[in-house]
């Protein structure tokens, strides 16, 4: 390895001061919170517990019940007033979360309600004196709560109507055999009070999730005696709930790896129940250490369930209550399957699932996590059941076990979910649903300037799709290359089983991961966290020169590397010479400590075809067209840019044949993270252009773009809005057949830069083209045959790049079936399935 000079490089944001000061983590610690990352020798946290009595009456929607709380005072201040949580109230057309969600966002409110009705509050059996505020409660003490582990009583008898879109993330759902109720945030609960921000009052809103103390539940719930009723913890009682039938039926379940069927459809459909007292029952659960308890209810249940089998602790339940509609193979049936095989998963993996039952329900929630229940769309199917049911159980661990803030963090739990969710779905059933993601690619996407940093409150996202990258998806990357490129399998996993060990049935700030992570490790990551959460740097390493040592590839090739962006990482380099023998180099994060540009020799013997930074794919760049450069030959002589292009015209069908297009309607599949995605695309001359994107698992189109002259609109998950005048320009240009017959047009200027080598072998001319607008296309060009093989293309400075292969003639015009685009956050291989030429498509297609 030999290193030049330290010089900054040109048009590069690097800057190393910033990326590597010493003061990242300064003032972060104390004695509650240690530099180590574990919780310091003065470490506190109140406990609650909860006895709660309820009745649901399904006639009216409504909630009845009383809850009694146990709260401790563990921390070393007295309490003047105490806080709790009143959710419901969100529902409520006077709440701050109706000012801000419209009705149509995942977090609006469809349905209003009263939200809690407060029938009586009392503190050690006298009435207590409570102010309500959106949905927060202060009750005012009349005196103090010692310090020290002092306890108080607060019981509360409430009720509150059901709201049939609770968030999507609580409510009830209509179906074909009844109603289906989904019980969360259905009770008073304490705030949490710590040391890092006293009492923790930031109202429910919908984006923000929650931060609630640990402690005990016992928990009775009276419904009609014809529904089935499931709740977090374990069912106490099942000789006065359930048939004998049932019971036997259960405990069969508790020793059987397979599925077991515990009320079927065809005993749903007759009504087949214990028949309770005035045609009631009461299901009693209790639950340990816990931060939060939800159930759910319904006549229309079928039920099943299987033994879950852990190394390291006593068997468990897996179990699924879903309706008719989506019982087949392809959905609920294989719900338990995906809870055991996830569970356990996790169990190995991290640390043991702490709950004796794990409970899918299948509701009208797309996905919603509890303590040791989950809802998820009984709707799903395939691999997006198992997904969601993955995602939601694997919160057991990220927050329910960890419990950190997810008002405030929702990248610690969303965010280290999805990162395990990428493990346990490589590992569920030999990959049947896993496809490895080309992370390289992902660069485009996760370092958009317009996105929101992670170190964001979640309400302050109002984008969906914003939020989707900065609490689950970028995260979700961010670990993935610590552990894979930064740290190791070996290094991480044990760094992040600390983590969790340390934190488990704790309150974690986002300061205890960061110092636990370089704690365990090892290793100075406040580069790493910098870059990732705490900022919105994007990372854009390159190639920028190949040369030799004295001119003469046999003693040496001189690789010079560029980090053009503000965020640093390791790199991995590639060096491919003339007649295939390749060669590998790991160069540590510190090569940028000399600066922007980094010089490396590598020892080759032969001229160098090409040089590739992470040739594994493992690290999101947001240029990643810079990341390979091959060694440029000279084109023949008497080769210019022009014998190029005519020979690619004239290969395809010739300038007449390609001018005669009038419309064109193409059919792609592809698939996103292995689900099967359609896409369909139109053209008509002169300025028509439509574009529909659908999800056959779902049976709907997701999205929809047209444009006609100079109008556009675009339409997302069911919501339509005008293009604005950039995507105008933009998708104006996709109305073009055929761009290169354009390229010898005034205002176009187009040059044969050289010719490279295909990873193939294949040599390519290589054709860069100025466009009127200063937008340029480097357009590869197979020499042999003419085709365009690849095509990158520079647009205010960001790269796509599109490959192309598999031509096959269509009405006398050659065509690639095959194309590999960067696109969607991710490399998409296209597939065309059809191709129809002057075909005459209607006006119609592009109405605005």
């Amino acid at each position: 390895m030999a290193q030049q000079p330290e010089k900054e490089a040109k048009e590069s944001s690097y800057n190393k001061y910033e990326a590597f000061s010493p003061l990242f983590l300064s003032g972060q610690t104390n004695a509650f919170h240690s530099a180590s990352g574990k919780p310091g020798p003065m470490y506190w946290q109140n406990n609650v517990d909860y006895e709660i009595d309820v009745s649901l009456n399904p006639d009216r929607h409504m909630i009845n019940g009383k809850v009694i709380m146990t709260y401790q005072n563990n921390s070393p201040y007295q309490l003047d007033f105490l806080w709790l949580q009143l959710d419901q109230n969100t529902f409520k057309k006077t709440s701050r979360s109706s000012a801000l969600y419209p009705p149509n966002d995942r977090n609006g409110i469809k349905t209003f309600t009263n939200g809690y009705e407060l029938k009586s509050v009392k503190v050690n059996g006298r009435s207590a004196k409570y102010v309500v505020n959106d949905t927060r409660m202060q009750i005012r003490l009349k005196e103090p709560l010692e310090e020290d582990g002092e306890e108080i009583e607060i019981a509360i008898d409430y009720s509150f109507k059901i709201p049939e879109h609770g968030k999507d993330r609580m409510g009830r759902v209509k179906t074909e055999d009844g109603w289906i109720y989904t019980l969360a945030q259905w009770f008073p609960r304490m705030s949490v009070f710590d040391e890092v921000e006293g009492w923790n009052t930031l109202p429910y809103l919908g984006t923000g999730e929650f931060y609630l103390e640990f402690g005990h539940y016992d928990v009775e719930i009276t419904a009609p005696d014809n529904m089935l009723v499931a709740g977090s913890g374990e069912l106490q009682n099942p000789d006065d709930v359930l048939t004998e039938t049932m019971q036997d039926r259960l405990e069969k379940a508790h020793n059987s790896n397979e599925t077991v069927m515990i009320r079927t459809e065809e005993e749903m459909k007759n009504g087949v129940h214990k028949d309770g007292d005035n045609g009631m029952l009461t299901w009693h659960f209790t639950m340990e250490k816990s931060h939060d308890f939800a159930w759910a209810a319904s006549e229309a249940f079928i039920w099943d369930a299987a033994k879950m089998e852990f190394n390291n602790r006593e068997d468990g339940l897996a179990q699924s209550l879903y309706p008719v509609e989506n019982s087949g193979e392809d959905g609920y049936a294989r719900s338990t399957e995906y809870v055991k095989e996830s569970v356990e998963h996790y169990s190995d993996k991290w640390t043991p699932y702490t709950y004796p039952v794990a409970t899918n329900i299948g509701a009208h929630e797309g996905g919603m996590e509890y303590p040791g229940i989950v809802f998820c769309s009984y709707k799903s199917k395939n691999d997006r059941l198992w997904g969601v049911i993955d995602h939601e159980f694997g919160h057991n661990w990220f927050p329910m076990l960890v419990g950190s803030n997810e008002r405030k963090y929702a990248w610690m739990d969303e965010g280290f979910t999805s990162f395990i969710n990428d493990l346990s779905t490589k590992a569920f059933n030999n990959g049947e649903y896993y496809s490895k993601s080309n992370l390289q690619q992902t660069g485009g996407r996760i370092f958009d300037e317009s996105l929101d940093p992670l170190f964001t409150v979640p309400d302050v996202i109002h984008n969906q799709a914003n939020l989707g990258i900065a609490a689950y998806y970028k995260p979700s990357i961010a670990l993935q290359v610590l552990r894979n490129v930064v740290l190791g399998k070996d290094r991480f996993d044990y760094a992040f089983k600390q983590y969790i060990k340390r934190w488990t049935y704790k309150h974690p700030q986002p300061w205890d991961f960061f110092n636990t992570m370089s704690d365990a490790a090892g290793e100075d990551l406040g580069w790493f966290w910098k870059g990732w959460i705490m900022n919105n740097w994007k990372l854009d390493q390159s190639v920028e020169e190949i040369n030799y040592v004295n001119g003469n590839a046999e003693e040496g090739s001189l690789i010079t590397i560029k980090n053009n962006g503000k965020m640093v990482m390791p790199v991995d380099i590639k060096v491919t010479q003339e007649g295939g023998k390749t060669m590998t180099k790991h160069l540590p994060v510190e090569v940028w400590l000399t600066g922007a540009e980094y010089t490396l020799t590598m020892p080759t013997t032969a001229p160098v075809v090409s040089v590739e930074l992470d040739p594994e794919k493992q690290i999101p760049d947001a240029n990643p067209a810079n990341n390979k450069k091959n060694k440029m030959m000279e084109a023949p002589q008497g080769m210019n840019a022009q014998n190029v292009l005519d020979k690619y015209i004239a290969k395809l069908g010739g300038k007449d044949k390609l001018n005669g297009v009038n419309d064109m309607m193409k059919k792609f599949t592809t698939s996103i993270q292995g689900t099967a995605i359609k896409i369909t695309t139109m053209k008509k001359s002169p300025d028509k252009y439509s574009q529909v994107v659908s999800v056959p698992a779902m049976g709907q189109d997701v999205a929809k773009i047209t444009l006609n002259g100079d109008k556009g609109k675009i339409t997302n998950r069911g919501k339509t809005q005008p293009m604005d005048e950039k995507q105008l320009e933009s998708y104006k240009k996709q109305t073009l057949m055929f761009p290169e017959l354009n390229y010898s047009k005034d205002g176009y200027t187009s040059k044969l830069i050289g010719a490279e080598y295909a990873d193939n072998g294949d040599e390519l001319y290589v054709v860069e083209t100025t466009k009127p607008d200063g937008d340029t296309v480097k357009t590869f060009f197979n020499a042999k045959t003419g085709l365009k093989m690849k095509r990158e293309t520079t647009e205010e400075g960001k790269v796509s790049t599109t490959e192309y292969g598999n031509y096959k003639k269509v009405d006398g015009i050659m065509m690639p079936y095959m194309q590999t685009a960067d696109n969607l956050g991710q490399t998409m291989e296209l597939k065309i399935d059809e191709v129809k030429i002057n075909s005459g498509l209607e006006n119609s297609n592009f109405e605005q």
